[in-house]
């Protein structure tokens, strides 16, 4: 677990079977759902849920953020994709936005990929996320043409990238 005096809140690196990690990405399932699924309908397109499939065994990384009395507010994975390392699943509690854990939270996730070796990260955000999106580009991820599986899947895919090397 990495730790800063300057913010309340740490990182811990978990499994990506993390019960906690599983928890977070529940809520994100639902705020997702919230933003993206047409009214009246029920469950995601197969085709999408497809697209957005994460093997375990392509992760890289599983990390939580804690607040200070040990609660999970963040959570974020890399994973290996077609020979990149990709930003996955990265959701921050609603009501703890807005703190700086989200900036925190990738620039650990870009940290750990660059020790690693890796030459870039890609990521793949939605266009109903203009906080994500905002973010991404603050810390120097630029757009690059949407790649699979979201490119024929998810057509409204915003997809970016941050050289590392």
């Amino acid at each position: 677990m990495s730790e800063n005096p300057t913010r309340a809140f740490t990182f811990e690196s978990v499994a990506y079977t993390d019960p906690r990690a599983i928890a977070l990405r529940a809520v994100m399932d639902e705020e997702m759902s919230e933003r993206y699924q047409p009214a009246g309908t029920q469950g995601m397109d197969p085709v999408i849920a497809a697209a957005l499939y994460v093997d375990v065994a392509s992760i890289a990384s599983t990390i939580l953020v804690l607040d200070a009395d040990g609660t999970p507010i963040g959570h974020a994975a890399l994973r290996h994709h077609d020979g990149d390392w990709e930003v996955k699943r990265v959701i921050i509690d609603r009501g703890q936005r807005q703190r700086g854990i989200g900036r925190a939270m990738l620039e650990e996730l870009i940290r750990i990929a660059g020790e690693a070796g890796a030459p870039r990260l890609i990521l793949q955000t939605g266009d109903k996320q203009p906080e994500s999106v905002a973010l991404y580009t603050r810390l120097g991820f630029v757009p690059i043409p949407a790649y699979e599986p979201y490119r024929s899947a998810i057509p409204n895919s915003l997809c970016f990238e941050k050289v590392l090397a």
